[in-house]
């Protein structure tokens, strides 16, 4: 299939889905209109912003994202074919199975999460298995496991960066549920957006501005990733947790 038919079929999706979600989502009664809505949007936008545990979220989605986005999707092809000699075709094969990681990961880590009632454990795990994968394709053997089998284990461990969207909302008033959303979805990908220039800039400081790139060149650059995901295991345990567990454990207030 001709690229631009991909995409025309898939912009061709859009309305559909459009109208499927708008069959879907249950019904809610609208609002009140009230007037001043600029400055209600600050204020849940500073109410949000405010609290350390939204920051803290957003820094360790981003965190956890970045090996999967910026070396998965941009550099895993490039990475597959100059330092371990993949043809092409084989290289966007095994760097394919990360996103395919995500499509199971994500459901899976918030279902053991709501299963268990916690939110940090299952953030830990992600991140400490995404840890394990990341220093595995860098720096392990390569032909000790068999194909396909890390990137999709990577992209379904990075798929526990999703439950620092639950814990946002979780975190701030329940009505300021969309606001929550929004920013760590903003602080997200703020993350991918400032750091893959970054990373470019590293590789061509690794190679001195050369051509060729081997697997060194990808080591220096991509290493301080590991550091990146150490940092968001250490951020998680900051964390409040705000599963159902810890809620029904709270001390509930007796009035006098």
């Amino acid at each position: 299939m001709p690229w631009a038919t991909f995409w025309i079929l898939a912009g061709c999706c859009g309305p559909v889905l459009a109208v499927i979600l708008f069959a879907m989502l249950p019904r809610t009664q609208p609002a009140r209109q009230r007037t001043g809505w600029v400055k209600e949007a600050g204020r849940a936008l500073a109410t949000v912003f405010r609290n350390p545990q939204s920051l803290l979220c957003g820094v360790i989605s981003g965190l956890m994202f970045i090996p999967t986005t910026i070396f998965g999707l941009v550099w895993g092809v490039r990475y597959l074919q100059e330092a371990h000699g993949f043809d092409y075709g084989e290289a966007v094969m095994r760097s394919s199975t990360v996103p395919l990681g995500w499509i199971i990961g994500c459901p899976l880590m918030g279902f053991i999460s709501d299963r268990i009632g916690r939110r940090k454990p299952v953030i830990l795990a992600g991140a400490a298995i995404l840890f394990a994968c990341l220093a595995w394709i860098l720096f392990g053997p390569t032909d000790l496991l068999p194909p396909y089998v890390l990137g999709l284990i990577a992209g379904v461990s990075s798929g526990a960066a999703m439950l620092p969207y639950s814990v946002i909302k979780e975190a701030n008033p329940p009505e300021l549920g969309g606001t929550s959303t929004g920013v760590v979805n903003f602080l997200n990908f703020t993350f991918s957006a400032l750091l893959a220039p970054a990373f470019s800039a590293l590789m061509t400081h690794a190679t001195g501005g050369a051509a060729e790139r081997g697997l060194p060149h990808y080591q220096t650059t991509f290493g301080p990733m590991l550091i990146g995901v150490a940092l968001a295991i250490v951020l998680t345990l900051l964390l409040r947790e705000t599963g159902p567990a810890a809620r029904r454990q709270a001390p509930v207030a007796v009035p006098s």
